[in-house]
């Protein structure tokens, strides 16, 4: 049956065939939410949402912003983590820190974040002699960890309310429950898995270690961190009425986010929006679409925009110095001269 299996993948991928139903499956997903999205808004009115807009307190934006700064630092350590785990252990954090947080925030933004985050970092690990083999591991770690983060907070919280998940998918409460407890059991079953005796993916130099169980407990809390305290900078640009609870929000916002990760469209746009607005207003019919919209427009400069700008700007600063240090040493770069290596030693 593996062999039949084995065979049957490889037979989809040397036809393409996965990458094909890849790109239907996502530009359905867009065109759907696309749909969705010009269904809930063809009644906004705009002086209202300027209104929304222009009445949130500064004091909220500054602590949602604080918030979405706490995620992304919480984030670096996804890089942190994976390159621990591969040996690369002479990579300091900052360097992990700056790559990590330029991967994410440009991956976030332009779509495709496997290709446009991987790229991003091996042009930063290069410096450090690293291959793209072991940036590869590094991606992959790293998404390890986002999709324990995610299979934890969606379990743990559809298991708490699961009326929040029945608000996007409209199945009975009691099936989400079940399909939480599923979902816990299945992660509970893969640190049981990992725990028993190393565990490895891949073949030859592409094999990776998966990090045993009490580390994987450990990328389970840097993926429910992360994603918390992203759903509380969501949570906080809420509006006032009607009030729901933060276990609420986290859910339709995780499951949200996901959706928009799964369409590849940049930075979720039309997915991710309209999955917001269908969760929040299905789960409570009361909400004021003006002053959700104000607050998801306000979440997105604070978590998609800004971080990208700051991103670009810190990439091109270091190419410009990296520039600067190649023509002032005509022999080539050192790896120390990169501003994400260390002075020398």
């Amino acid at each position: 049956m593996l062999d039949f299996l084995r065979r049957t993948l490889a037979f989809l991928r040397e036809k393409q065939i996965l990458q094909k139903l890849g790109v239907v499956l996502s530009i359905t997903v867009i065109c759907f939410a696309l749909y969705i999205l010009y269904q809930m808004l063809s009644d906004i009115d705009l002086d209202e949402l300027l209104k929304a807009l222009r009445g949130t307190e500064v004091k909220t934006v500054l602590l949602a912003g604080l918030c979405v700064a706490a995620g992304y630092f919480t984030l670096t350590f996804y890089d942190f983590f994976a390159l621990r785990a591969i040996g690369k252990t002479e990579i300091p954090y900052r360097v992990a820190a700056f790559a990590g947080f330029t991967s994410y925030s440009i991956g976030h933004n332009v779509g495709a974040s496997v290709f446009t985050g991987g790229a991003v970092r091996y042009r930063i690990y290069s410096s450090w002699d690293m291959t793209a083999i072991d940036v590869a591991k590094v991606c992959f770690l790293a998404g390890l960890t986002f999709w324990l983060g995610n299979v934890a907070v969606l379990g743990i919280g559809i298991v708490y309310h699961p009326e929040a998940a029945s608000s996007i998918d409209q199945l009975p409460i009691w099936l989400n429950r079940i399909l939480a407890v599923v979902l816990l059991a299945g992660l509970a079953g893969y640190v049981a898995w990992v725990s028993s005796r190393p565990r490895h993916v891949g073949r030859g130099s592409w094999t990776v270690v998966l990090p045993g169980g009490p580390l994987t407990l450990v990328q389970i809390m840097i993926g429910i961190i992360d994603l918390s305290f992203c759903a509380l900078a969501m949570y906080m640009l809420m509006p006032n009425e009607p009030h729901v609870g933060f276990v609420v929000v986290a859910v339709i916002f995780v499951t949200a986010t996901l959706l928009g990760f799964a369409s590849h469209s940049p930075g979720g746009l039309g997915v991710f929006d309209a999955a917001m607005l269908y969760g929040l207003t299905h789960f409570d019919s009361q909400f004021n679409k003006e002053e959700l919209l104000a607050g998801m427009l306000l979440f997105r400069v604070l978590y998609y925009i800004t971080p990208f700008m700051i991103s670009v700007m810190l990439l091109l600063l270091r190419e410009v110095i990296l520039g600067a240090l190649a023509r002032r040493r005509p022999s080539g770069l050192h790896r120390h001269d990169d501003i994400s290596a260390p002075g020398p030693s």
